[in-house]
Parts: C-alpha cells; sequence; structure tokens
C-alpha cells in the first residue's frame, strides 16, 4: 500500500516539473523571439511566467521533501528525486536567462551601426531544440536523447566564442557603441548558458536512468 501511495506522489510531481518546463520553454522561445521583435507587452509576458516558475520552484522543492520525509524511497525512486531536485533548479534558471535576454533585447538592435549584423536565429533554435530535448528525456527516460543534448551543447559553445570574437575586434578597433555590444554580448551569454542548463537537465536525466554521474565527462 506504501508502494502504490509512493508512485502516485512521484507521478504528481513528474506532472508538475513537466509543467515547470512547459512554462519554461515558452519563456525560452519568446525569449529568442523577442530579439529580433523587442515589444514591452513581450517582455511583460516573460517576467509573468518567470513568476509563476519561481513559486513553481518552491512549490516542487517542498514536494521532493516531503516524499523523502515521507517515504524514504531508494534505489530508483530516490535517484528520481534527487535529479527532480536538481533540474527544478536549472529550470528556474533557464527562465531567468530567458528575462535577461528579454531585458537586454530592449537596447540592442541585431544590426550595429557600423553594418555588421549578429544573427541569433540559428544560437537561439539550438538552445531551444536542447531545452525541448532533454525535456522529452525526461519524459521518455530516453538515454541516447539525453546523450544527443550533451554533444549539441558543443555547437552552441562554437557559435558563443565566435560571437565573443566579433565583439572583441570591434572592441579593439573602438568602432560602435560600447554599451550596445555589450547588449549583445550577455544576449549570447545567455543563450550558451541556456544550452549549459539544458545539458545538467540531460545529465540528471542519465543520472536518474543509469545511477551514473556523467557530469564534467566528455562525450565521445
Amino acid at each position: 500500500m506504501m508502494a502504490i501511495h509512493l508512485q502516485r506522489e512521484l507521478d504528481k510531481l513528474k506532472k508538475k516539473l513537466l509543467s515547470v518546463g512547459a512554462l519554461v520553454e515558452e519563456n525560452v522561445r519568446n525569449s529568442v523571439d523577442i530579439i529580433n521583435n523587442y515589444s514591452d507587452e513581450k517582455l511583460q509576458k516573460i517576467r509573468m511566467n518567470d513568476d509563476k516558475i519561481d513559486e513553481y520552484e518552491v512549490d516542487v522543492e517542498e514536494d521532493c521533501l516531503k516524499i523523502l520525509a515521507l517515504h524514504q524511497p531508494v534505489a530508483v525512486d530516490l535517484r528520481f528525486i534527487v535529479a527532480v531536485l536538481k533540474i527544478n533548479n536549472d529550470l528556474e534558471r533557464a527562465s531567468d536567462q530567458a528575462v535577461n535576454i528579454a531585458k537586454h533585447s530592449k537596447h540592442a538592435n541585431t544590426k550595429s551601426k557600423d553594418g555588421v549584423e549578429f544573427d541569433f536565429s540559428d544560437m537561439g533554435k539550438k538552445a531551444q531544440m536542447m531545452l525541448k530535448n532533454s525535456l522529452d528525456a525526461l519524459v521518455n527516460f530516453d538515454y541516447d536523447l539525453a546523450q544527443s543534448v550533451r554533444k549539441a551543447d558543443d555547437e552552441v559553445d562554437d557559435i558563443h566564442k565566435e560571437m565573443y570574437k566579433i565583439l572583441e575586434e570591434k572592441f579593439m578597433k573602438c568602432s560602435g557603441d560600447a554599451g550596445y555590444m555589450m547588449n549583445i554580448m550577455q544576449i549570447s551569454r545567455n543563450l550558451e548558458r541556456i544550452a549549459d542548463l539544458a545539458t545538467n537537465i540531460a545529465e540528471d536525466v542519465i543520472y536518474m536512468i543509469e545511477g551514473k554521474i556523467v557530469r564534467h565527462r566528455h562525450t565521445i
């Protein structure tokens, strides 16, 4: 009877976490869209979602602690709770990055005064897909999909490095507006962080499935 009750609590917890994930996906999607199509209304929507996500984060954490205290889960169930606690935190942080992107987009046109254009479409799509795939891996306990997220992180890192290189050259030439360039750099950095957080989630899914900690270990 206790085992059945525990499973029900775990199922409810998973559904709640996926509700958080859906809101975070929406925030990240809107933040990528706002880079080229800024509006105060979109920024406000992202902030409102972020407030909901903050509330959900606390709620999910409290549920995890209650299950640990009341049921003292072991083995696979314990790994699931540990992973949920970490994923919950990473989702909240990903939403924070989306808010940052939206705020910096208010002060950054993606085409500079000297004609250099900064295209975030590819980076944005990759970061969104990594987040989606990490959550799909969680839903389906899909090891291979989680591994694919880890591999995709290098692609986003490479785009961020290239963006940094372009901005560094502009700084050295003293061309363009420094404030504008800082906003562009922050947008790139925030997208790169979302990809990192999606990778964290994927690694926690792998831990949940196999009981192996793969963090800081390179994929082949």
